[in-house]
């Protein structure tokens, strides 16, 4: 199996907490990587050697800064009241809604949503902002965003 159901999740509580709990509906297209699955993608996808975005190596791809367009404030958008994305990160990923991604915070802990459910609920993603990268399947656009609350808007290659 490739994933774990929501409730075998460690960090089940960021979809689930009382301030922002996520709809049912949205739950169920919320699906946790097994620790071998997370770890595949993200060697696939992010990086062959390092296990989270503090240890990436120059040679990875999210470290070369030819890679990133712009970096936008993200924070004050998670703390508004409003649940939008950030302007700037929705004008960027124009994808359409069941276009599937990956919201990568390190090597063994990976989640797989569809575009829509993370455009609703990426602060729900965002309770733990160390440094997690989201990709999507097929697509070259990259979010990388960090605990200072700046998100970079790049491409992989």
């Amino acid at each position: 199996m490739s994933y774990l159901t929501l409730d075998e999740y460690q960090r089940k509580w960021i979809f689930t907490h009382q301030s922002m709990p996520v709809p049912e509906q949205d739950l169920e297209a919320i699906k946790p990587m097994t620790q071998a699955r997370a770890s595949q993608l993200w060697k696939e996808n992010i990086s062959a050697q390092s296990p989270d975005a503090e240890r990436l190596s120059s040679s990875d791809w999210p470290m070369k800064e030819s890679n990133w367009q712009q970096s936008v404030d993200w924070m004050a958008a998670w703390e508004a009241d409003e649940d939008a994305l950030p302007p700037e990160v929705a004008e960027f990923i124009d994808w359409q809604d069941d276009v599937t991604v990956y919201f990568c915070y390190e090597k063994y802990n990976v989640i797989e949503t569809k575009w829509s459910v993370f455009k609703k609920h990426w602060k729900n993603f965002l309770f733990y902002d160390d440094g997690p990268i989201l990709i999507g399947r097929r697509r070259k656009e990259a979010l990388w965003f960090d605990t200072q609350g700046t998100v970079k808007l790049g491409f992989r290659n």
